[in-house]
């Protein structure tokens, strides 16, 4: 059972908690809102879609910035049972600064168990239906790739045809062992081309030694053709970055499906470790506001409060980004450049909590 002082401190910490997170929803509404507008100011559909939109793809958003909901609600906290004088009834009550921490952080440790496996997966299915829907008013519903245990499918129209490509792996700027069916505007079979392998640098593909079967009559005598298409290497893989509209079971086939492709899964793999941190990143948030909190003077305005809040969350954010960024083009490991980060941020507040009950 929650002895009373922890059921003071829990239910203060998430009635603030609730509080920012529902300003940061509103304000990811807002920000959203003008983006789906001007979006859809040309195209004819229900006025009231751009809403529709914006309600599904904010929850994703919320997500992202909880790190620095926490870091912020945490801030709020102690400003006011310090200005409030609280934290003097709590000390004189046996209370340490250490005891409160140690309840915050055990909080925030469960919100974000819950939030992993609750909220994300809901969120990541909401944002999926975004993108789903808005790309019925794209012209990249045109073009398709799914990646599965057969390989890598792409679906493509060009102005004279509609491509169906099948490549069994992939290798830097090469399709490997390829199969391309070619129809016209009614989806009649013009012509399959076979190859194994396919330069997909540009979008103007390199097709070496095809095998050309036209009115069922093969011929292999070229020994390369030019194959114009939308896709190259770059956008290719970029229509699989949108790992946020996956929930955790669909990372992990994903990424199955990517070695057996043979593509890089670092990215997955850095978005999956990001997922598994993040109850901890969360705590250890609170702790590192927790201990700033506590060891600036007591007669700071809100004012105050609030650009430090904003100067802290920037600072980690970019320490953070460097770090995913030297992990996402191959320099440092995945597994480092996610861990490493929340390592030193786990070192600063050790050091911060050596001496904090004497504040």
């Amino acid at each position: 059972m929650f002895k009373i002082y922890e059921k003071y401190i829990l239910k203060k910490f998430f009635k603030i908690f609730f509080n920012i997170s529902m300003i940061f929803f509103t304000l990811a509404i807002i920000l959203n809102i003008f983006e789906e507008i001007s979006f859809f100011k040309n195209i004819n559909t229900n006025p009231m879609m751009p809403y529709f939109l914006t309600f599904l793809n904010a929850p994703i958003t919320l997500f992202e910035i909880f790190p620095f909901i926490f870091l912020i609600t945490a801030q709020f906290f102690f400003y006011e049972i310090i200005k409030n004088e609280e934290i003097v009834l709590l000390k004189n009550n046996g209370l340490s600064n250490f005891k409160i921490i140690k309840t915050l952080f055990i909080a925030t440790l469960s919100i974000g168990v819950l939030i992993i496996v609750v909220y994300y997966n809901l969120s990541s299915k909401l944002k999926f239906l975004y993108t789903d829907i808005k790309n019925n008013y794209t012209n990249d519903n045109k073009y398709l790739a799914v990646v599965n245990e057969s390989g890598l499918w792409l679906k493509d129209e060009t102005e004279e045809s509609i491509l169906i490509v099948k490549s069994i792996n992939i290798n830097n700027n090469f399709l490997l062992d390829v199969l391309i069916n070619e129809f016209d505007s009614n989806f009649r079979l013009k012509r399959t081309i076979q190859a194994d392998k396919v330069d997909i640098s540009n979008t103007i593909w390199i097709v070496y030694d095809p095998t050309i079967t036209q009115n069922n009559i093969s011929s292999n005598e070229l020994e390369k053709i030019n194959f114009k298409t939308n896709f190259d290497n770059e956008k290719i893989r970029n229509l699989f970055s949108n790992y946020s509209t996956l929930h955790l079971f669909e990372l992990f086939d994903l990424k199955k499906d990517y070695e057996k492709l043979g593509y890089s899964s670092d990215e997955i793999k850095i978005h999956i470790y990001k997922l598994f941190l993040s109850p901890y990143f969360f705590a250890l948030m609170t702790i590192l506001s927790s201990i700033i909190m506590i060891n600036i003077k007591r007669n700071k305005s809100v004012i105050f409060n609030i650009i430090l809040g904003i100067f802290t969350s920037v600072l980690i954010y970019y320490f953070n980004y460097i770090f995913l960024s030297f992990g996402n083009t191959g320099k440092i490991p995945p597994n480092v450049s996610v861990f490493l980060p929340s390592f030193f941020l786990t070192i600063i507040s050790i050091i911060g909590l050596v001496r904090i009950n004497e504040k």
